[in-house]
């Protein structure tokens, strides 16, 4: 058996994107109709801008399955880009604020912001996502579910009486209640003050960013470690979340209100759980999931609950202030295109990121060269948690 791990490669405007996921157990039968579902999903969303019209994002599987089983070696994929204009579009004069665009030419010893963009975009996302739609699939098999939605927008806020009732429905009708929403939120009384926030927005040539979340239910106790800080599964699925473009907080369960309360009201009582009801068959419980789901790196066997920031796009079609390489004048940095806001399709990334992650961390303790010894090795797992 060898761990989870994967990576992406290919530019915004090249022939396509490429990804790889290795670690995968042989004899899980995977579904490219429904990974190909989280790609076009990831293109969605009210607010974004004229790539989405061009691109009509599809994952061609190029090695690692046998009818429809994979073989235990790596899987490869791409995404085949229709703009693929690499090799003619201009060079850019000047570095836009808030992207690589500097930092990565002083980085190059360049004055070629083309050099550092391509590769920077989050275009390179949409591979993350097929990868994610991929991994999710035996995270599925043991009845774990990963769901993120928007919660905030511009600092316009969903209800969270509206999050809590999702999260108690079952989870088809809770992603169908998501999926019918432009801004993938589970609030339709928001929709309209949203929309009419990023018209007006859009008016305005300005952008907005906004917070998701994700959840993920039905993990077993004990995924992670607490044996070093790389090890812990909250510095893992930090590092993930935070790897994206644009994302500039990550916050789990209270997360920073949590250092304005005294401990009683912060850290979660535990309950006995009689008659298996606890999480994965668990004797035990917690009476609260302030703590997002983790105590000490590791899952509790709650819901896992994380909330990610975005920055609004800093690409602006009224144009934020640079200077030109040459002359160091002071211009308007240079607009191609741009959405009013991605949070939505950032949602998205931000699910597969943490069904790469958890898939990952599942593998690690439950894990084996073929799915059946992934399933005695569950089994075997849950049995003992009667005896602690």
């Amino acid at each position: 058996m060898t761990r989870l791990s994967w990576i992406t490669a290919g530019e915004s405007h090249g022939k396509a994107l490429v990804g790889i996921l290795s670690g995968l157990p042989a004899g899980l039968a995977l579904d490219l109709a429904r990974a190909n579902a989280e790609v076009e999903r990831r293109q969605g969303g009210y607010g974004r801008g004229g790539r989405m019209r061009i691109e009509k994002d599809e994952i061609e599987l190029l090695s690692g399955l046998r009818a429809g089983l994979t073989l235990g070696s790596p899987l490869a994929l791409q995404i085949v880009n229709r703009d693929q204009t690499i090799e003619k579009l201009p060079v850019p004069t000047n570095a836009r604020p808030g992207h690589a665009d500097l930092a990565g030419c002083q980085k190059l010893g360049l004055r070629d912001p083309r050099a550092v963009l391509e590769r920077a975009s989050a275009r390179e996302t949409a591979t993350r996502v097929a990868l994610g739609g991929l991994a999710r699939q035996l995270l599925e098999l043991f009845e774990i579910e990963v769901f993120a939605h928007v919660v905030e927008l511009g600092g316009l806020a969903v209800d969270p009486a509206a999050v809590e009732r999702a999260y108690a429905m079952k989870a088809g009708e809770r992603r169908a209640l998501r999926d019918a929403s432009p801004f993938f939120a589970v609030d339709p009384a928001r929709e309209a003050a949203l929309t009419a926030l990023v018209d007006r927005t859009k008016e305005q040539g300005d952008t907005l960013g906004g917070i998701f979340e994700i959840a993920a239910f039905g993990l077993p106790p004990g995924l992670g470690s607490y044996h070093s800080g790389p090890e812990r599964l909250t510095a893992r699925l930090g590092a993930a979340l935070f790897s994206i473009p644009a994302m500039k907080g990550v916050e789990f369960g209270l997360g920073f209100e949590s250092a304005r309360r005294p401990g009683s009201a912060v850290h979660d009582a535990i309950q006995g759980a009689p008659a298996k009801d606890g999480p994965a068959g668990s004797r035990y419980r917690r009476a609260t999931n302030r703590a997002g789901g983790l105590e000490g790196g590791m899952t509790t066997g709650e819901p896992l609950i994380v909330r990610v920031a975005m920055k609004p796009i800093p690409t602006l079609r009224r144009g934020l202030g640079t200077v030109e390489f040459e002359t160091l004048e002071p211009v308007a940095a240079t607009y191609q295109r741009s959405d009013v806001t991605s949070v939505p399709a950032a949602s998205v990334v931000g699910e597969a990121m943490v069904a790469l992650e958890l898939a990952a961390a599942f593998l690690e303790r439950f894990g084996g060269d073929a799915l059946a010894q992934v399933r005695e090795s569950y089994r075997a797992y849950r049995a003992g948690l009667q005896e602690v």
